[in-house]
């Protein structure tokens, strides 16, 4: 059975999380969808705030000390990312921002990505796409097209028997899972497509 090796990246604060009961989630039903297609997941998950000193230091020195070093690493060797955030001041917290500040900004290249994040009020559930969605579109990410936000009313909510946010959960992890479904022939090591040079494609518009 293949594998498919998916990190999960919770910038939550506290013990317990709102941000790491939502990655959680997003990683078992990613599990499954991903079982359903006889595709074996091997999730590891990033917990940011066990990060922030060493990333701190990894900003104003540019040395990675070991524990970010494997977490980065496991970024740079995954086949897609699930990222959660809670909503500071409107936005993903700076913390998450400076995590991905000192990864190598090509090593997103082509990858899926599932976008997640909490926050105290539905108001503030736009930030998913004016904030989040753009950071991994500037890396050039496959963005899922579902991303889901929980508000506290979301936990246990939704009609007809079946939770509003499980339904949403499904869905983001069925887009990734697709995406995910065909990474390994779709990405080079170096993130680039292959494309044929220059003067053969010059050569192909002129013989038409």
């Amino acid at each position: 059975m293949e594998t498919r090796r998916v990190v999960v990246v919770s910038g939550g604060m506290s013990t317990p999380s709102s941000s790491r009961m939502l990655a959680d989630q997003l990683a078992e039903a990613t599990r499954r969808e991903l079982d359903g297609l006889d595709l074996l997941a091997d999730v590891t998950t990033i917990e940011l705030r066990e990060l922030a000193v060493d990333i701190a230091n990894n900003m104003v020195t540019g040395f990675a000390p070991p524990a970010l070093a494997d977490a980065l690493q496991s970024v740079k060797d995954a086949d897609a990312l699930i990222v959660v955030s809670p909503v500071f001041s409107g936005s993903y917290s700076g913390l998450l921002k400076s995590f991905f500040d000192v990864l190598d900004n090509t090593v997103l290249d082509g990858m899926p990505v599932l976008i997640g994040a909490t926050g105290g009020s539905i108001r503030h559930s736009l930030m998913l796409d004016h904030a989040m969605r753009p950071l991994f579109s500037y890396l050039r990410a496959r963005v899922a097209p579902t991303a889901v936000y929980a508000a506290p009313e979301d936990w246990g909510s939704g009609t007809q028997g079946a939770p509003a946010l499980d339904q949403r959960v499904a869905r983001a992890a069925s887009e990734l899972t697709g995406m995910m479904a065909g990474t390994r022939s779709a990405r080079r090591p170096d993130g680039l497509q292959a494309s044929a040079p220059f003067e053969e494609l010059l050569a192909q518009v002129q013989g038409r």
